[in-house]
């Protein structure tokens, strides 16, 4: 009998809230302390599961805000989304695509639905992860990793049965096109109908399946379908996933940062004190200037 990694807890958000004006988003975590510890080092999933915008000559989005001391991913599914920065960067994530924004020391950002997607409107649908930095690379210098679909690594699976992209991490010895701060592992997988894959991953990374589109038995024995996120225990054994329809999920998997964690809105630092130099910083205008 194969052996599986057991299953904690499967969620199924039927809530859901705007960001902005132009995310609507369904939040997995932070759900209080003992589930963020569960989940450490990632510390925010916010899934914008398809939702049909109409079209508009004013791009919707989210208006300038700071960061400090943690990691943004916002991944591509439908839509497309414009970026800038009090550094200068700017760039458009498309379908597939991913934008890896490492905030270190501060920055001040935007995120608006890309102009031409914006005047055309329709299907739009982005996941934003969290991913906390360990203490001594919280004050890095900020920078971007712009990670397009044909960038990833990528595995196609035995029986034409689809496709594991790598965006960060490795599996079956193929690594991922980011780099990260700690070990991590994030894979973009696409089954189609019937089709199956099996993910054997460090027990003791902290690990969960959100299934972004279709459904799926896992482990032989659990039904899960869209939006719905599986929390696996720390154990040891495979994941196994079989798609009952085309169907695409992201898996999420990382080694546990073992330090305090203090967060305050978009700040994510080590001591209260911390948060506060971040709130006087920001106040004094050292994160940099960006236009509304």
């Amino acid at each position: 009998m194969k052996k599986y990694r057991e299953v904690e807890e499967i969620l199924s958000p039927d809530k859901s809230h705007m960001v902005g004006d132009g995310f609507k988003v369904m939040n997995y975590f932070p759900l209080g302390e003992s589930f963020n510890k569960r989940m450490n080092p990632f510390f925010l999933m916010d899934f914008n599961a398809e939702v049909d915008f109409p079209p508009t000559d004013k791009p919707r989005g989210v208006g300038v805000h700071p960061h400090r001391g943690f990691e943004t991913v916002t991944i591509a599914y439908k839509g497309a989304v414009a970026h800038h920065d009090s550094f200068g960067n700017s760039g458009i994530i498309y379908p597939g695509d991913v934008q890896w924004m490492t905030a270190g020391k501060g920055i001040l950002h935007k995120e608006y639905h890309e102009v031409e997607y914006a005047k055309k409107g329709g299907p739009f649908e982005m996941i934003q992860l969290w991913v906390n930095l360990p203490k001594q690379y919280k004050m890095t210098e900020p920078k971007y990793q712009a990670i397009q679909h044909d960038q990833k690594g990528k595995l196609e699976l035995d029986k034409n049965a689809g496709s594991v992209f790598i965006i960060a991490g490795e599996y079956n010895s193929i690594k991922g096109a980011a780099t990260t701060f700690s070990p991590v592992n994030l894979f973009d997988i696409r089954l189609k109908a019937q089709g199956e894959v099996d993910l054997t991953l460090a027990s003791d990374f902290n690990t969960g399946l959100l299934v972004v589109e279709g459904e799926a038995i896992v482990n032989e024995q659990h039904g899960v379908k869209a939006t719905n996120y599986i929390q696996f225990k720390n154990t040891e054994g495979n994941i196994h996933i079989k798609a009952t329809k085309d169907s695409i999920f992201l898996l999420l998997s990382g080694e546990a940062i073992n330090e305090p964690v203090a967060n305050y809105g978009p700040f994510v630092m080590n001591t209260v004190q911390e948060i506060q130099e971040a709130i006087d910083d920001f106040n004094k205008g050292k994160f940099g200037f960006l236009e509304n």
